[in-house]
């Protein structure tokens, strides 16, 4: 298996997490967090949909870590996000972020919305 080193260009990357905070281009955030290509930002949490739907017309897809545990978005959430032509990815937020990291490397429209563990 040949093992490839990634490589991010430009895009902001999750470096590390844990309990509580995250670490995103080198910069430590506690608390839930938004990331694209572009930057990171503290997010309001489940709660703050607004926030969410800003990001519509400028990623694909948006990968949504429930924290420690995979667990079911609020109910609506995943239809407003559709309609607005963002689809959703739910995990828990250490496979949210390891999956956001490769795609993300990959030059994809993504974005991480991630609870902290």
């Amino acid at each position: 298996m040949q093992m490839n080193e990634i490589t991010f260009r430009d895009a902001v990357p999750i470096d590390g997490y844990g309990p509580g905070f995250f670490r995103v281009a080198g910069q430590v955030l506690t608390g839930a967090i938004i990331v694209t290509a572009e930057r990171a930002s503290v997010w309001g949490g489940l709660e703050d949909l607004a926030a969410l739907e800003a990001l519509a017309g400028q990623v694909d897809v948006l990968f949504l870590g429930m924290g420690s545990e995979i667990a079911h978005p609020p109910a609506g959430l995943r239809t407003r996000l559709e309609a607005l032509g963002i689809g959703v990815e739910t995990m828990n937020s250490p496979s949210a972020c390891r999956t956001y990291n490769v795609l993300v490397s990959e030059g994809r429209r993504v974005a991480l919305a991630v609870l902290p563990v």
